[in-house]
């Protein structure tokens, strides 16, 4: 058998985002801030109040354009 540490596997990429991500994210939370940012199916929801739900619109975008994001975490 060879040495090693098996427990960690190795890793591509550092990046646990890619930079397209990051910028598709910052774009959005730059929406949020201009007040143009909404919510929903064709923005029906409302308008975007909070950071923390603008970053997870951004991510969704990002995840359906097919940059590099991890999974949603399932709720417990």
């Amino acid at each position: 058998m060879p040495a090693g540490n098996k427990s960690t596997p190795r890793k591509a990429s550092g990046r646990k985002y890619s930079k397209g991500a990051s910028k598709l994210v910052g774009e959005v939370l730059q929406r949020m801030k201009q007040g143009t940012l909404r919510s929903g199916p064709s923005g029906h929801g409302g308008r975007v109040k909070s950071r923390e739900q603008a970053i997870a619109i951004g991510l969704s975008e990002a995840r359906k354009k097919g940059a590099k994001v991890p999974r949603k975490r399932r709720p417990v």
